[in-house]
């Protein structure tokens, strides 16, 4: 799969922690209500994770939809996610990824846990 954002826009978002996705509603269009969530760039794509894992209301929606806006770098995105199967290698990358940004945080054991590793979605730029 080919990365569908620029170099230049993977490079700030590896480095910024302002992520806030927005899922739209099941009307198709609306977008939820932001949530911050982290975000890492790992293989020239864009990741998250559901802290809850799928309980989380954010990824139900976005796994549902496959669409929504997310707010990244003090910019607004159309976007449409990817839920990722399970692929050992592949998340071993995200996972160093997510300890290599937020490594301090006394967060980062519970994103790299079982619930938020089956919660990873892979988000694109829609209409790129």
């Amino acid at each position: 799969m080919q990365p569908n954002w620029t170099q230049a826009q993977l490079d700030q978002f590896a480095k910024v922690d302002d992520f806030y996705i927005s899922p739209f509603y099941s009307d198709g269009k609306t977008p939820g209500t932001p949530t911050w969530i982290w975000s890492v760039v790992t293989d020239n794509h864009l990741y998250v994770r559901a802290y809850n894992g799928k309980r989380s209301r954010w990824y139900q929606s976005a796994v549902e939809q496959q669409a929504g806006k997310i707010q990244l770098a003090g910019q607004e995105f159309d976007v449409t996610f990817q839920p990722i199967n399970a692929d050992p290698d592949l998340t071993e990358k995200i996972d160093n990824a997510y300890k290599e940004k937020y490594g301090s945080s006394p967060y980062l054991a519970p994103m790299i846990a079982e619930g938020p590793i089956s919660a990873t979605v892979r988000v694109l730029l829609r209409d790129a």
